[in-house]
């Protein structure tokens, strides 16, 4: 027995002499555990604070089904059912779920509808801190601004772009766990205070993009098209507006394919039609090859190798102007200006325009379209390039072309991001995007004024007029091709009209797209009403003056 006793006694001295130190660290680590401490995630804003995806304090609320005592039982699924709108066979068996400690009944709790409930003094009934990310409705953004998902996270659009951003960093509290398994916040155990994420202001105008996104709506569903977009900005590339059609509820995203949810402003990709002319005519200003004045001797179809090009309508040879074949969308003129170009010096200017190349938005989904090398262009491929055939773009890119002009050929990146805002208010304003020049200012001011004769008495858009203002724009209407058979035939149309306002002084850039219209597919017929509605509300909105000059008398024809 003494023998015993003294084994004992060593025992215990070792215990609690010699290792007291590794057995006290071993006995705190299983009291201790470290947890997050939810975030707030930053806000994405209109670019003048109007919210258009946030974040709200929710409680998640849970159950401890051992701490729950058997005479509460009853009463804990039935506050929990009635309070929360939960079914009480689900309730039950979290609350049955023992031996767990931890078992969530409900997400997304209102803070107020959690008070009442704790107010109750239920033991086993908790709630933690978390945050909802909440879309205010009809914002007519879904597309572009994205969503998050179950963990906060933000996964489409620009939700996703900005995630490091927004999200912000969780912080780390340590608590000791008492014996009834409650967590005990240490008082000195906060290892790293939450970093709230920062706010995203954009250059949207909210009011801008809703009223944009219920005219492409109205405009799309009265013609039956498959999808449309439009897009509202500045010469200097700032993005007022970009709206898709057909959208989703961001709230309730995993009820809409991909497919749906895509921005189609920038993932759509078509052969942009007579609004590429523009670039042809561009280059050939630029290079000194013809005037605004030259004329033309434009019949109604040519033959170019085994290929017929004709104009839209039928019509005797004409004597057209550089500015009656922009004004009348001649496709066989624009050929003949296309010759004078030549492939190599077409091919650049498209570049340079940015056909071919991200548009620097950086969204999710870009389609950069189809621009192929100069070198690789057929016999035919000339021609057709110089109408808007043979290449692909998508709705950005070409409005990018406008504004371009607009801005006295000056070509800035597009950007959607005004800068950031902290926790203090304190608002950081993005880089300057890079601009350079694409063509001078006197070829852009030329320009200017053959877009402006399309909206006119002779044009193909007189659709596009806004009374008070002068308003220069083109008509774009392509063929799509089937997917089915790679060919035009049976594949439908791509109706556009682009353009700016006010024409001699221009403040806006208004794109419309809509993409396989069952009838009036015409650019002018089809597109040009929407490009009015929104350009008509977004001069009001931004408060631009009337135009206060009367446009030139410009001569289209040969024999004027």
């Amino acid at each position: 027995m003494v023998v015993v006793l003294m084994v004992f006694a060593g025992r215990l001295v070792q215990i609690q002499a010699i290792d007291a130190p590794t057995y006290a660290a071993a006995a705190e680590d299983l009291r201790l555990t470290t947890i997050d401490i939810p975030t707030t995630r930053g806000d994405i804003t209109d670019v003048n604070g109007n919210p258009l995806a946030m974040s709200v304090e929710t409680r998640t609320v849970f159950v401890d089904p051992v701490e729950i005592r058997d005479d509460d039982r009853q009463r804990v699924i039935d506050e929990l059912s009635e309070r929360f709108g939960l079914d009480p066979a689900e309730v039950a068996e979290h609350v049955d779920a023992r031996p767990s400690r931890y078992e969530v009944v409900a997400q997304d709790v209102p803070p107020r509808k959690w008070d009442e409930m704790a107010e109750l003094g239920l033991q086993g009934v908790g709630a933690l801190v978390d945050y909802k990310r909440v879309y205010p409705e009809e914002t007519g953004a879904a597309d572009l601004i994205g969503f998050t998902g179950a963990d906060g996270q933000g996964l489409e659009g620009l939700e996703g772009v900005m995630d490091d951003t927004l999200a912000g960093e969780p912080g780390k509290q340590q608590v000791e766990t008492g014996a009834g398994g409650v967590q005990i916040p240490m008082a000195d155990g906060l290892a790293q205070e939450p970093v709230p994420g920062r706010d995203v202001r954009l250059t949207l105008d909210q009011d801008i993009q809703w009223h944009a996104q219920q005219a492409l709506a109205e405009r799309a569903e009265e013609l039956g098209a498959q999808g449309g977009s439009a897009i509202v900005m500045r010469p200097t590339g700032e993005i007022l507006a970009m709206t898709d059609y057909p959208t989703y509820d961001p709230a309730d995203y995993g009820e809409y394919s991909a497919e749906d949810r895509a921005n189609g402003a920038v993932a759509e990709a078509f052969e942009p039609g007579s609004t590429n002319k523009v670039i042809t005519l561009a280059g050939a200003l630029e290079e000194g090859l013809t005037t605004p004045e030259t004329v033309y001797t434009v019949p109604y179809s040519t033959q170019i190798h085994d290929r017929t090009f004709k104009d839209d309508h039928f019509h005797p040879t004409q004597r057209l102007t550089l500015n009656g074949i922009l004004a009348q969308s001649s496709n066989v003129g624009t050929i003949q200006v296309g010759q004078q170009l030549g492939r190599e010096r077409l091919y650049a200017y498209l570049r340079d325009f940015g056909f071919g190349e991200p548009t620097g938005l950086d969204l999710p989904g870009e389609n950069v379209g189809i621009l192929s090398k100069p070198e690789d262009w057929w016999g035919t491929q000339l021609p057709s390039v110089s109408f808007g055939q043979g290449l692909s773009v998508n709705a950005m890119q070409m409005a990018s072309v406008y504004a371009t002009v607009a801005n006295g050929g000056v070509r800035v990146e597009p950007t959607l991001v005004a800068g950031t805002v902290d926790g203090d208010g304190a608002f950081t304003p993005a880089e300057e995007p890079p601009s350079e020049r694409v063509i001078s200012e006197e070829t852009a001011d030329e320009l200017a004024l053959m877009l402006e004769a399309v909206t006119g008495e002779e044009g193909t858009a007189q659709a596009a007029q806004i009374p008070g203002y002068r308003v220069a724009g083109k008509t774009g209407t392509a063929n799509r091709v089937d997917p089915d058979t790679g060919s035009y035939s049976g594949g439908g149309h791509t109706s556009t009209f682009v353009g700016f306002a006010p024409a001699d002084d221009p403040e806006l850039i208004v794109q419309v797209v809509l993409h396989n219209p069952q009838r009036d597919y015409y650019g002018g017929e089809a597109a040009a009403p929407v490009f009015t509605d929104i350009m008509s509300f977004a001069l009001k909105t931004e408060k631009v003056q009337p135009t206060g000059t009367e446009p030139p008398n410009i001569r289209l024809f040969g024999d004027e």
